[in-house]
């Protein structure tokens, strides 16, 4: 058996592979460029939790190499602190600290100096998260809820407008659950994130869609009225179906204004069954909030026709491989999936139990409302409709 040679990444091989991770490449793609094991590079990603360390910087005042060799030369020679510090330009008590943290006037050595003041800067920094106590708790509780870092820290800022030490960025939320050594939040409050990853994707990672076959007299997205396209008005969805072990399904219902999500039932995907489903939860809405149904072109929805016959509701077919044109019912789909995990039979639940799922999805505030709760939105629709 050929083995590798033990391989010790450098400071640029170490660049050269969060270059690679940033840019979207998968770990299996970077191990190959070094020919090294996929495991390997997963460790040193892993470290800091998929985020890519900071580039250590010297600070703008503090001693350089040279300023500390020539305060070694200077106490070789006898100087006075304060005529070492004259040449230096600098202040006569930074001279002092300098050389009684190092070993004092006998000992003191310009590389020992700067090594050490190498390690004490590497000392972690407490986040925000540590020393705000009740801001922590506030942020677990929600993570509980299965609200996402951007969700929470929305909130907050919509809570405290005006209080800073009331809020927290979603950056410094993803940072404290990914990397542990900072203390502030619980490694298994990772498995209440919609990813359950244990180091953070790249943004540049690419999402793969689907394509699915055709279906007759089909009326193309291409179709749908302008008004539609910009979300003013309410009263247009977008659907889906989400699939479970055991072909097992639930449709997904999505409206574009307000987000506000509908779960249905099913006991499996023919276009009869499905079809039947729509047209049953349609019935349960005001005429002026279910205008139209934008769908992707599963053979499920073979049967639009009869839909809209029976609910006066036009459905619009996406593009072949084109699932970013239900963009709001695919960002929910994943959003779904912190519920209804892939692999799991999802004939287990209940429309009761889907219902909750709904309601508590509809309750979680979104940016792209300002952070006011889809349910708030459409409940205000549904009141002007009288």
């Amino acid at each position: 058996m050929v083995y590798r040679t033990r391989l010790k990444y450098t400071d640029s091989m170490k660049s050269f592979i969060w270059d690679l991770y940033g840019q979207g490449d998968s770990i299996w793609s970077i191990a190959r460029s070094f020919d090294r094991s996929s495991s390997s590079i997963h460790r040193q990603i892993a470290r800091t939790g998929g985020i890519r360390p900071l580039d250590r910087k010297r600070r703008q005042h503090a001693l350089s190499l040279a300023e500390r060799e020539e305060i070694s030369r200077g106490l070789v020679t006898h100087l006075s602190l304060r005529t070492i510090a004259s040449q230096l330009g600098r202040s006569p008590s930074t001279v002092s600290r300098e050389i009684a943290r190092n070993g004092g006037s006998t000992c003191y050595r310009a590389a020992l100096a700067e090594q050490s003041a190498w390690d004490r800067a590497l000392r972690p920094k407490d986040c925000k998260l540590v020393l705000n106590q009740r801001l922590s708790r506030r942020v677990e509780a929600k993570l509980v809820r299965k609200w996402s870092p951007q969700q929470i820290a929305g909130w907050l800022k919509r809570e405290n407008p005006d209080d800073e030490y009331k809020r927290v960025s979603h950056e410094t939320i993803y940072r404290s659950l990914f990397i542990q050594a900072r203390g502030a939040l619980k490694k298994e409050l990772q498995e209440t994130l919609r990813s359950k990853r244990s180091i953070r994707r790249a943004k540049n990672s690419s999402l793969k869609g689907i394509g699915l076959g055709g279906i007759p007299n089909a009326v193309s997205i291409r179709e749908r009225p302008a008004s539609v396209e910009d979300r003013a008005v309410p009263g247009h969805w977008e659907g889906d179906l989400i699939e479970g072990s055991k072909k097992t399904f639930i449709a997904t219902l999505v409206e574009r204004h307000s987000r506000y999500v509908m779960l249905v039932k099913l006991k499996d995907k023919k276009s009869d069954t499905v079809v039947s489903a729509l047209i049953k939860q349609a019935h349960k809405l005001p005429e002026e909030l279910y205008k139209s149904l934008t769908w992707d072109r599963g053979s499920e929805i073979t049967n639009h026709q009869r839909f809209t016959l029976e609910t006066n509701i036009k459905v619009y077919l996406c593009d072949p491989q084109c699932p970013w044109q239900r963009g709001s019912n695919e960002n929910t789909n994943r959003l779904l999936r912190q519920y209804l995990p892939k692999g799991t039979d999802l004939s287990v639940h209940t429309q009761a139990q889907l219902n909750k799922i709904a309601r508590e999805l509809n309750e979680r505030p979104r940016k792209t409302l300002e952070y006011e709760t889809p349910a708030a939105r459409f409940n205000a629709c549904v009141a002007l409709t009288g």
